[in-house]
């Protein structure tokens, strides 16, 4: 997300900094964030391991919960805007139909519960904040979804992938281009920021073999998966808020294949 942000914000002196550089978990990095005085901050920083929170539950809190306090304080002293990057795991998957932005969170897992305290967080030490929630990410130069399944299916013909989790895919580039554009706008509150659409996941498995050439191995669905935490079966992403202020993203099929297109930026 954080190499994304750089490469489409080049013309905006988007400065990235590493965890060695800013560890948003210790107090120090609200002196740090002050003291660059930037416009905005985004804070894309995560605990993402989803299982390995449920046994590291402060190590997550302290990074998703208390980084995202660090990030607010800090731009709160620096008289910049903030975007608190979230995720699909603040909801539970029961709606039944894709989440808009005000819908009730419920999450279910150590990790949803740690990144939905960051919001709160977020919202309560900045009065300039914007919430990001996104999904299903994959881009150029982390390791991803897409990256992992056409690894496998080098030397692998059948591969087994859980049909029944419902979600947005989304390009990194593309939530990018969406964060900076939102940054721009004085329009703060919580947004959803996904590629346009859906599907489960076993689809997106079959997409990306299909496009990324290995359309001869086979995937078969399942419906579970034995893991260590719970994930939201059904949680789409609706982009209401975002595409009132007229930011779109293109279809998820679309951004995957001018994502598998294009070579790794040196």
């Amino acid at each position: 997300m954080a190499q994304a942000l750089a490469r489409r914000g080049a013309a905006e002196r988007v400065i990235c900094l590493s965890r060695q550089q800013l560890d948003v978990s210790q107090p120090e990095a609200v002196a740090t964030i002050a003291d660059l005085r930037p416009d905005l901050v985004v804070n894309a920083a995560a605990f993402t391991d989803v299982d390995r929170c449920e046994d590291a539950e402060q190590r997550a809190y302290a990074v998703n919960a208390l980084g995202a306090r660090h990030a607010a304080l800090g731009a709160q002293a620096a008289g910049a805007a903030l975007i608190q990057v979230s995720t699909d795991y603040v909801f539970d998957g029961a709606k039944g139909q894709p989440y808009v932005e005000d819908d009730p969170t419920h999450p279910l897992s150590v990790y949803g519960a740690s990144k939905l305290a960051g919001e709160i967080e977020a919202r309560h030490h900045c009065t300039r904040a914007f919430i990001a929630r996104t999904a299903w990410l994959f881009g150029h130069g982390a390791d991803n979804f897409v990256r992992r399944l056409l690894a496998r299916a080098k030397d692998q013909s059948q591969l087994k992938i859980v049909r029944s989790q419902v979600g947005s895919p989304t390009f990194c580039d593309d939530l990018a281009d969406a964060i900076l554009a939102l940054g721009r706008t004085e329009a703060y509150g919580t947004y959803h920021l996904v590629n346009e659409g859906y599907c489960a996941r076993d689809v997106f498995a079959r997409t990306i073999l299909r496009l990324g050439g290995a359309a001869g191995v086979e995937v078969e669905g399942v419906d579970h998966f034995p893991a260590r935490a719970v994930r939201p079966g059904y949680a789409p992403l609706f982009n209401r808020a975002a595409a009132r202020l007229g930011i779109l993203l293109p279809h998820w099929e679309d951004a995957l294949t001018r994502y598998l297109a294009a070579p790794e930026p040196a």
